[in-house]
């Protein structure tokens, strides 16, 4: 009787009777090698991806392996002989993806790595020790056919490739898995790219003939776009002004763009999880819900796991395998430099994609080489069109040129300084420093005016000198739930013509969809000015002339992060430049760039996968840990306000959940260490312990008269204590 090698078994239950069911192993290599193929075959690498799959188990034909499957014997490192397997043909960076399918693509290391260290070279040394079996010479292991492909010097591009690879591995290996252990999922769900873009077309069509000015405007700027969409896959700016339809119009060009170019589905990246609530509310509107998965922290998936009746949605966010995609550029460009499978498995369905990326101005400048990289790779390696949509272009011409030379970037309309003078609808003064108590009475003589501020110590300290009455507050010390509330009464008052005075930190500037007759902005970036003076007459009901968007310094130093920025502004505007110039928005950007020198790779990434880092190639693990596109220097306060108050209950008797989780961001409020420290020196938290879901990093507010229905979290902790920034 031949010998059996199975890769995974499964319980049944039939008519109360249990029995096990069992998959070969050369079932699931074969499934993995043929799945992992296919979706490598979008950037040409359909061989090794199939190599890749058929070969990554390799190492459960052991007695080993087999005996922890059968009989829940102890752990067996399976991956390690794939890996070997791999490297017969020299081909080294398919061997890690092999290598590490479940423990996440490893540092590369170098030759002087001891046996048993976390690197690929470390742990290839444990072939032929007793720590990896011996594979069993009954198994029928197919000869590996790949080209040799050695590691010759370290390569940015092939670090991306690799990732890549390992993307197109993990997914096969859980979508394969995931059919034997539990049958036919909802996946794959949506409808074609082209019944998508008839569906945009029908909506347009309700939209031609316009009469206002500024719909006629719009509808040229949407009719360049669909224009532009029959160029060649590359890397376009859309640079519209604010008010000019971009969200739509951006649509436009990406659906037709993909249907013309057969491509595979179209992703949003946005800065702010407000902006993808917005856009993501149209695109439904459009497109049909089922068809735009929404990927962030703060989305919630409805599983009925219990009945085994998985959310379609929440498979789709496991892989990004849906139409439309909108995500945070956290999320995003985490993953492009990722090194864990649950993160990596989307990656692959990036190539061959219309990218988007929304308010480009907002890629943080401390990490715009790896951001600029990633989507230079995108575009150079996989097969993407990228597009970076914005009312304030960034300067990145010479990093693109840099990263994918044989893209230059081109414009999809083209007429941008025709289009920014006829959006103008505000006129901008600049008044120089106003002391608190004078720019409070300033916003008094307003009956609708919008204050945005560079801190939330600002924030309050001016909203203080307000009246109660008509007058509101925003900032992030206030809970998102609590935020969405005031927002609602805001606009409700806006459009009701009752008085409305806002104070508000930086948050309502992006994709915040509110219309003041005044704005006042105390100086930051150009681009954030810009962004604030779009909630100024938003929608060009009154004249440019009597829409004022006032810029004012405060006595006040601003934040350390702020000093840049402003620098960079205060150079643009020299000579009294109009600041809704788009030459002076290139004037601002180019000097931002030049205060922030090598500043702009704050952690090496390029240097890491170039040149190496301490002698250690293709750093995978070391940067992936490095790479945050915000700084973790914040702790959660989770607060019991309104219905947050049932769910904290839920984490304090130690229900722990993503879904829980999640929820529970929308009660949550990001405060400081100092400010963290002083709220639980006042014994106003609840820190973590055995008994609730908190981590070390978090904890509940139990003082609830710190937190005002008005501002949100005190910045006092006690009578005695100071404002922190």
């Amino acid at each position: 009787m031949d010998k059996k090698f199975y890769a995974h078994t499964r319980p049944i239950n039939e008519n109360g009777v249990e029995r096990t069911e069992y998959q070969l192993l050369s079932d699931h290599e074969r499934g993995v090698g043929t799945l992992c193929g296919q979706f490598a075959e979008a950037f040409g690498a359909q061989a090794e991806g199939h190599e890749a799959g058929v070969h990554h188990d390799d190492g459960k034909a052991t007695a080993a392996f087999q005996h922890r499957l059968l009989d829940n014997g102890p752990k067996v490192d399976h991956a390690t002989a794939g890996a070997q397997n791999i490297m017969l043909s020299n081909n080294l960076l398919l061997a890690a993806c092999v290598m590490g399918h479940h423990s996440g693509l490893p540092d590369f290391g170098s030759t002087k790595d001891p046996l048993g260290a976390p690197t690929f070279t470390g742990r290839i040394k444990k072939w032929g020790t007793p720590a990896i079996p011996p594979l069993d010479p009954d198994y029928p292991i197919p000869p590996v056919r790949l080209p040799q492909r050695p590691v010759t010097r370290p390569s940015l591009s092939e670090s991306f490739r690799t990732r890549m690879l390992y993307s197109c591995l993990v997914d096969a290996d859980y979508l394969d898995t995931e059919q034997f252990m539990q049958g036919d999922m909802p996946r794959g769900t949506g409808d074609s790219l082209e019944t998508l873009l008839t569906r945009l077309q029908a909506r347009l069509n309700k939209w031609d003939n316009p009469t206002s000015e500024l719909n006629k405007l719009r509808q040229q700027i949407l009719r360049a776009c669909v224009s532009a969409a029959a160029n060649p896959k590359g890397i376009y700016t859309l640079t519209v002004p604010t008010g000019g339809g971009k969200t739509t119009s951006s649509l436009a060009f990406a659906l037709h763009h993909a249907v013309e170019h057969g491509m595979k589905r179209v992703i949003y990246v946005v800065p702010y999880t407000s902006i993808i609530e917005q856009n993501a509310d149209v695109f439904r509107g459009i497109l049909g819900d089922e068809n735009v998965l929404e990927h962030h922290s703060g989305v919630q998936f409805e599983n009925d796991e219990e009945n085994g009746n998985p959310d379609p949605k929440a498979l789709a966010a496991e892989n990004w395998d849906s139409p439309l995609v909108i995500t945070t550029a956290v999320q995003f460009f985490e993953s492009m430099y990722a090194n864990r499978s649950s993160q990596c498995r989307k990656l692959h369905n990036l190539a061959n994609s219309v990218i988007i990326f929304d308010e480009a101005q907002m890629l943080p400048l401390c990490h715009l080489i790896p951001c600029v990289a990633a989507i230079g790779a995108l575009v150079e390696q996989f097969g993407a069109t990228a597009v970076l949509c914005t009312a304030t272009q960034p300067v990145l011409g010479d990093l693109i040129q840099r990263f994918a030379p044989s893209h230059a970037i081109s414009e999809i309309c083209p007429e941008i300084p025709f289009y920014f003078d006829k959006f103008r609808r505000v006129t901008f003064r600049q008044v120089g420093v106003l002391e608190d108590d004078v720019l409070a009475e300033q916003l008094c003589t307003h009956e609708q005016v919008l204050c945005i501020v560079n801190s939330r110590k600002a924030a309050q300290s001016i909203f203080s000198q307000l009246p109660k009455e008509g007058s509101f507050h925003l900032s992030t010390l206030m809970v998102p739930k609590h935020r969405r509330s005031v927002l609602e009464e805001i606009r409700r008052r806006l459009n009701d013509g009752l008085p409305c005075r806002v104070v508000s930190t930086s948050l309502v500037e992006a994709g915040v969809d509110i219309d003041f007759p005044s704005v006042y902005r105390e100086l930051a970036g150009l681009d954030s000015i810009l962004q604030a003076a779009g909630r100024c007459n938003r929608e060009g009901k009154r004249a440019a002339e009597d829409s004022i968007v006032t810029i004012f310094c405060r006595t006040e130093k601003a934040p350390p992060l702020f000093g840049q920025a402003i620098g960079a502004t205060n150079t643009a505007l020299d000579n009294n430049a109009d600041p809704a110039s788009p030459q002076t928005m290139q004037s601002y950007f180019s000097e931002l760039r030049k205060l922030n020198g090598s500043a702009i790779d704050k952690i090496g990434v390029i240097d890491a996968f170039e040149r190496g880092r301490g002698g250690s190639l293709y750093p995978f693990r070391t940067i992936a840990e490095k790479f945050h596109m915000i700084d973790n220097d914040t702790r959660t306060v989770y607060i019991p306000w309104k219905d947050g108050s049932e769910l904290i209950e839920r984490l304090c008797d130690g229900a722990c959940s993503k879904k829980l989780y999640r929820q529970l961001g929308q009660y949550a409020v990001q405060v400081y260490d100092k400010h963290f420290q002083a709220l639980y020196n006042a014994g106003a938290l609840q820190t973590a312990d055995k008994t609730n879901g908190l981590d070390d990093r978090s904890a509940i507010l139990c003082d609830l008269s710190l937190y005002d229905e008005k501002t949100g979290l005190s910045l006092q902790a006690d009578s005695g204590q100071a404002l922190f920034g």
